[in-house]
């Protein structure tokens, strides 16, 4: 016995020493203020973790990093192309809530942006491909590429990026105007409304959110893909829309901000005035913050280092926002390394700030000589080996436990539907849908006719669309005896039932449905008629006209009835009694647009544009780097005896002289800023390489005056043809003077 016991000591002392020790990174939150009632805590931080950008949750609640430590590592973005990027999964093997481990699920990645744990595996972006993986032990397996033109060209902070996955099903984009979806088997790809810069998050109704550098928050009024049917009718009025006019920020310091020369930028105090780089809003559906909290939109300021918080008024038919507070933020820091790239809702129910923690967060492509130097005095550049992951949680939220989907049955999941978090409830319809759990059909169905919650009545009816459960006379059920946003995803599912069969029906419940008189519910209907109409326009044409005439100048409802008009929008707009009766109306003037574009084989842009292009600084950053920096320098500070500065030089800040420069050469000597610079070279012109277009010379010119003068420019590719045909007195390279001349 006793010699048993000496060797499970001797073997337990030898796993004990074998493992692997906690690097836990205490991390000091000292600079850090959140609002009363909240805890602030870093469960994640280096060496775990370097430049994260975005994070997704297993099924087992661990957090899966994508990592792009190769993003602005100086202050010319040096090593942007090499594949130093990764996902990595983070475990707390000690349980005591601080991850102290970092395991490699994928490396030698070139600047991944996005991850989305879906279908049972990893969908991720590494540009220009959008990837699918299976897991198995921790590593990927059965690699498959979704779209091979997910992100063709661009600088990282304008490729797509986000995918998010919404209660219909499809995974969502920003910067993009593509949705995704896996379906037995084979994964789909269809236009969607272009949305956004970075990141992309719903409300527990379906609606998306989004926001781009200046404003803070945009969103849709209505339902992804529900207006625009008819592919000639933009719905400009109902979706990609600016919901607060607010764009006030008020960061705790003077910290450094990309054009704070500019007037209005910053305050007195050299504070930043408005958003400058606003990112990554999230729709917080936690359901552990107390109730006024709930649906509340936390934003992410990376060049203010806070976190905003806005609350959200929806009226049916909109939306609005406003700032939470004035003259304060959520989360702020005096630490200028805080950068708040992304937010997520996590399992518990808590809210995750994914912090890059990195000193420049602009692409060197958009950065102003003012920021150069500030970033250099204050050696911002210096700040590239850190990432942290926070939890905000609220001071009386318990610790409840994660489940693990993979170990539920079908009832389990199904109870999870009407669990408290939106995170709970998105996984728990996915799992029924992809691991296609049909023996729970009815119990499914129990929870879409007759939960008391509403938002798990609307996640079992995509649970039920998702495995091809639902029918004509169950959507009927539900819209007549469901409030007006669970009959409008009804109405919205009904669309795919439309048939000579079911007209009958079909008007008994329309008319029933206008007698609820409820705007939201009727933007949905008056979309579902074009389908309708085109079966049988004489019977439904009435029910339009009804919704139409009694809110005529109702802009949402115009776009949700013409968006829906695939088919009859010319008979519609023919039809003289219609016209005449609704004749002054957003919905007439709206049609008449859209027959025009029709005619004239005008599309929604959604529809003809098939990938991302590249913003024009960032291709002339690339060409600066190969053409020009040789001489001027990757600083625009020139080179002694070689070529003189570029930065704040008068030659720079006159687009058309510039343009001159570039393409036909320049002879020294040379003055800039009042210093002569007797340089015995000629710079050569361009205009003889035939590889040179004249888009390649406008996007220096707009690359060159953005990063070495204080007022960025451009110079249209037609102006720069004509001045091809400007020529010197040698017709070779020009003087100082000969540009001087011809300035007058």
């Amino acid at each position: 016995m006793r010699i048993s016991f000496l060797f499970l000591l001797i073997i337990s002392s030898l796993l004990f020493s074998c493992q692997s020790k906690f690097n836990e990174t205490i991390v000091s939150l000292d600079s850090y203020k959140i609002e009363d009632g909240f805890n602030l805590e870093v469960i994640a931080a280096e060496p775990l973790l370097k430049a994260p950008v975005a994070i997704d949750f297993d099924a087992k609640g661990r957090v899966w990093v994508a990592q792009m430590p190769g993003y602005m590592n100086d202050l010319q973005g040096s090593g942007e192309e090499n594949p130093s990027g990764s996902i990595v999964i983070l475990e707390d093997l000690d349980n005591d809530g601080i991850a102290d481990h970092s395991k490699v699920f994928m490396d030698s990645l070139v600047m991944p942006r996005a991850l989305a744990h879906v279908y049972g595996g990893l969908l991720y972006a590494e540009p220009p491909y959008l990837w699918f993986v299976d897991i198995k032990d921790d590593k990927p397996v059965n690699k498959v590429m979704v779209d091979s033109i997910y992100a063709v060209e661009g600088n990282p902070e304008h490729q797509p990026n986000g995918l998010e996955l919404n209660i219909d099903n499809w995974i969502y984009n920003a910067k993009s105007n593509f949705r995704y979806r896996r379906k037995a088997g084979k994964w789909e790809k269809e236009p969607t409304t272009f949305r956004g810069q970075w990141g992309i998050t719903h409300d527990n109704f379906g609606r998306l959110y989004y926001n781009d550098n200046s404003r803070i928050l945009l969103g849709d009024y209505a339902l992804p893909n529900t207006f625009i049917n008819n592919k000639f009718f933009t719905p400009k009025s109902s979706f990609d829309k600016l919901l607060t006019n607010d764009q006030r920020v008020y960061p705790v310091f003077a910290g450094s901000v990309n054009r704070g020369y500019a007037k209005g930028v910053l305050n007195a105090d050299s504070i930043l005035v408005n958003a400058t780089a606003a990112c990554s809003p999230l729709v917080y559906r936690g359901g552990e913050f107390t109730e006024s909290y709930d649906e509340n939109v936390f934003i992410c300021i990376p060049e203010g280092n806070l976190v905003k918080r806005a609350l959200l008024t929806f009226t049916g038919d909109s939306v609005f926002a406003k700032q939470a507070w004035q003259e304060k933020e959520f989360i702020t820091s005096t630490d200028e390394g805080f950068r708040p790239v992304s937010l997520k809702n996590g399992p518990e129910g808590k809210m995750y700030i994914v912090d890059m923690h990195r000193g420049m967060i602009g692409h060197h492509a958009y950065m102003s000589p003012y920021l150069r130097d500030k970033a250099k005095a204050k050696e911002l550049d210096t700040i590239i080996n850190f990432g942290r992951i926070l939890k905000v949680a609220h001071e009386n939220s318990t610790a409840d436990k994660i489940p693990d989907f993979n170990a539920l049955n079908g009832s389990e999941l199904v109870k999870l539907l009407s669990n408290d978090n939106g995170w709970i409830r998105d996984r728990a319809q996915h799992f029924l849908i992809f691991k296609e759990v049909k023996d729970v059909i009815d119990e499914v169905k129990e929870v879409a006719l007759n939960s008391e919650n509403q938002w798990s009545q609307i996640h079992a009816l995509y649970v039920l669309e998702g495995l091809n459960a639902l029918s004509f006379d169950f959507l009927i059920t539900i819209i007549d005896k469901s409030n007006s946003q669970v009959a409008s995803h009804g109405m919205v599912l009904l669309k795919e039932f439309a048939s000579t069969a079911h007209i009958e029906k079909a008007l008994v419940l329309f008319n029933n449905v206008i007698k609820r008189n409820e705007i939201e519910l009727d933007l949905y209907l008056g979309n579902g008629l074009g389908t309708w109409m085109n079966l049988d326009e004489s019977k439904f044409t009435p029910i339009m006209m009804k919704i139409l005439a009694r809110k005529p100048d109702n802009n949402t409802l115009a776009d949700a009835v013409i968006g829906g008009l695939s088919t009859v929008d010319t008979e519609v707009y023919n039809n003289t009694v219609i016209m005449d009766s609704l004749k002054h109306t957003p919905f007439v003037n709206k049609l008449a647009r859209t027959i025009s574009d029709k005619n004239a084989g005008k599309m929604n842009a959604i529809f003809t544009k098939e990938k991302t292009t590249e913003d024009t600084r960032t291709s002339g950053a690339r060409m600066f780097f190969q053409i020009c920096a040789s001489c001027h320098g990757a600083g625009g500070k020139g080179i002694e005896g070689l070529a003189p500065p570029l930065m704040n030089s008068e030659h720079v800040k006159n687009t058309e002289r510039l343009a001159l420069i570039i393409l036909h050469g320049l002879e020294g000597p040379v003055h800039v800023n009042g210093e002569l610079y007797n340089i015995n070279l000629a710079m050569p012109g361009l205009i003889r390489n035939d590889n040179i277009t004249d888009k390649d010379i406008a996007n220096i010119i707009s690359y060159v005056t953005n990063a070495f003068s204080d007022k960025p420019k451009r110079l249209s590719t037609t102006r720069i043809q004509e001045l091809r045909n400007v020529k010197s007195s040698t017709g070779m390279e020009f003087t100082e003077k000969e540009l001087q001349a011809l300035d007058k």
